[in-house]
């Protein structure tokens, strides 16, 4: 405080006006407030960014709790942006109740040098405090933005996957369905997913004791074809499995959308009964080409 205090008494008149008239950002619904208390040119090339990275991390933050933004009639998180130029990581956060509001105030004293993920737990710990009303430590505070990271979300999802696939993590049939239908990376299809999905080019009978004629358990597309023609359980598998492959297909972008979208034409083909098996031996080659090409084939 007193270093502060000093520095102020050396500065020039007019670069005291100057700071004083400095502008304050407001971002995020009035939830955030940027403070600029150095020289203009510190000012330019750090507050707005250092504001937008306020904000973005705060959009995340929201997002992750499945908290709807509200608007806020004073801040909760206020940034100072420091003026040392020197390499100087350093974040330091004070808490202050005012009655039932919480006021987090973060202090980055060489905005150029910033620790950044320091920045970033003390945001998600003000956040916590002003929006979801707990204190939250180091290691909560990761987590919240762990959650709230549609990257780490991805390799959490996927992660749990691939232990899924294994045969560990324990989970029922019910949570491995959900698994396996869950969009890891919107817009986009892994190498995973597209493994996922040729995993469920199967029929199966509706109850397991009642297998298809010939005591089959389980057809593959390519087996149903023929089967079909004599067994009215296989057409019955065929439409239950038509609804599902649009559900394992979406989301994970066009490519593997066109294939699953071939698969249900061709399946409901089957439950029709109209086509010779040439005809549906040559839609099944298509869904197969679009699906090599969703996984890079």
């Amino acid at each position: 405080m007193l270093f502060a205090v000093i520095a102020m008494l050396a500065l020039t008149r007019a670069e005291l006006v100057a700071r004083m008239k400095a502008p304050v950002l407001t971002m995020s619904e009035g939830l955030v407030q940027v403070y600029a208390d150095c020289p203009e040119d510190m000012r330019i090339e750090y507050q707005m960014p250092i504001a937008r990275f306020a904000a973005d991390a705060v959009e995340l933050l929201y997002r992750g709790a499945g908290i709807r933004p509200r608007r806020f009639a004073a801040p909760g998180i206020m940034i100072h942006v420091g003026s040392v130029r020197t390499n100087l990581a350093e974040v330091v956060a004070t808490v202050q109740t005012n009655g039932e509001r919480v006021v987090t105030r973060i202090y980055a004293k060489s905005p150029g040098y910033v620790d950044r993920s320091r920045l970033c737990l003390e945001i998600a710990k003000a956040f916590n405090r002003a929006v979801c009303g707990r204190e939250l430590d180091d290691a909560g505070a990761a987590a919240a933005l762990r959650a709230a990271s549609p990257r780490a979300r991805a390799e959490d999802a996927r992660n749990e996957l691939e232990e899924w696939l294994r045969g560990e993590g324990g989970h029922d049939d019910e949570e491995a369905l959900a698994l396996m239908r869950k969009v890891i990376e919107p817009g986009r299809a892994s190498h995973r997913d597209v493994l996922v999905f040729a995993s469920r080019l199967y029929l199966y009978p509706e109850t397991l004791d009642r297998p298809f004629v010939g005591g089959r358990t389980s057809l593959s597309f390519r087996e149903a074809i023929e089967a079909s023609a004599n067994d009215p359980r296989v057409r019955l598998a065929a439409y239950l499995k038509s609804n599902e492959l649009a559900v394992f297909g979406g989301g994970r972008g066009e490519d593997l959308a066109s294939a699953a979208a071939a698969y249900t034409a061709f399946l409901r083909e089957i439950v029709r009964g109209k086509l010779s098996q040439p005809e549906l031996s040559s839609m099944l080659d298509s869904a197969d080409d679009l699906l090599r090409r969703a996984g890079g084939k």
